[in-house]
């Protein structure tokens, strides 16, 4: 039997229904290459011995192969288990009973981790942790903070979560001046009580625009998933709210259910669809658009910062509001 995708039939508003599957071949510009080399090899070694987590492992990223073997990845903190169940996701939900005190020790593992990799840009996200108080914003901060410490030179990119819409949490995260800040819308907003229950596609939003308002010289980014039934209307609509709250930079890629027991496919991109998205989004203003089958939020995310830096030249930030 040919390798297979599990696909439920679609309801009719085009959403996945929950009770009838059907087995649909992934087509032939979905090919992921499993990891292996010395670089990877290395990589995870490295990873294991100092207790740290990637979200390209937890969250099963198609591009780990190329990531890895290349000898980047995205860091994955405040621990691996996730407060919320989205129904996209491959990380681990539950209760992460973690100590705090053990959470604050990931900032020091993580960037003598960069350091010991020797990166030029560190990609740093997390699971969401609506348990702490400050949703892991003071973790994200100091994390930020030690790598400009151990690696001078190393830009920093975060993907947080939404905080729940804390603004004081978002404020911290922003005052340890990452060259990119990254928020995922995930989807459309129709889609968000099936594939995202326990947010709020106007929050996301807020979150994005915030970040310009403490300082208007931080990139931000955000990104969705295509395939789970939205309308290419309906992506043409986020990409004018993304832009209407300033949003810089703008991924597009194809969901891949990661088990029979998570959303299902309801239809894969062709490559031609992803080129005329992407040329949407640059018609739409972002200063950055990647768009590809296999694209996910940190992928290219080097080149982007280093390239949107260089436009920049001669802009230095402007004041961060307390």
């Amino acid at each position: 039997m040919k390798r297979q995708d599990l696909e439920r039939k679609k309801d009719s508003t085009g959403a996945a229904d929950n009770g009838h599957w059907q087995k649909t071949p992934k087509p032939s510009w979905i090919r992921v290459r499993l990891p292996s080399g010395e670089a990877f090899q290395r990589l995870k070694d490295l990873m294991r011995s100092k207790s740290l987590h990637t979200v390209c492992e937890e969250a099963r990223c198609p591009n780990m192969a190329e990531c890895w073997g290349c000898g980047t990845a995205t860091f994955l903190i405040l621990g691996d288990i996730c407060t919320r169940d989205c129904r996209f996701c491959a990380v681990k939900t539950g209760n992460p009973g973690l100590n705090f005190l053990n959470l604050k020790e990931e900032p020091g593992q993580v960037a003598d981790a960069v350091a010991a990799m020797e990166l030029r840009h560190a990609v740093i996200t997390s699971v969401t942790r609506d348990d702490l108080e400050d949703g892991g914003a003071s973790i994200f901060a100091e994390t930020i903070r030690k790598i400009h410490e151990r690696t001078p030179g190393c830009t920093v990119e975060v993907l947080i979560p939404d905080f729940k819409g804390n603004l004081d949490s978002l404020k911290a995260v922003v005052k340890a001046r990452p060259d990119i800040l990254g928020h995922n819308v995930e989807t459309v907003p129709r889609l968000y009580p099936l594939a995202r229950p326990q947010a709020a596609y106007g929050r996301s939003l807020r979150v994005l625009g915030v970040v310009k308002e403490i300082d208007l010289n931080i990139l931000t980014k955000s990104g969705v998933m295509v395939g789970l039934g939205e309308t290419r209307e309906e992506i043409l609509d986020v990409m004018k709210d993304l832009r209407s709250v300033g949003c810089d930079i703008f991924t597009i890629g194809q969901y891949l259910s990661p088990t029979q027991h998570h959303l299902p496919v309801v239809r894969y991109y062709t490559p031609e669809e992803f080129e005329s998205l992407k040329e949407a989004g640059i018609r739409a203003g972002f200063r950055w658009v990647e768009s590809g089958p296999l694209v996910r939020s940190s992928y290219h995310a080097e080149a982007q910062v280093r390239e949107l830096r260089t436009r920049q030249v001669g802009i230095t930030h402007g004041p961060v509001q307390s």
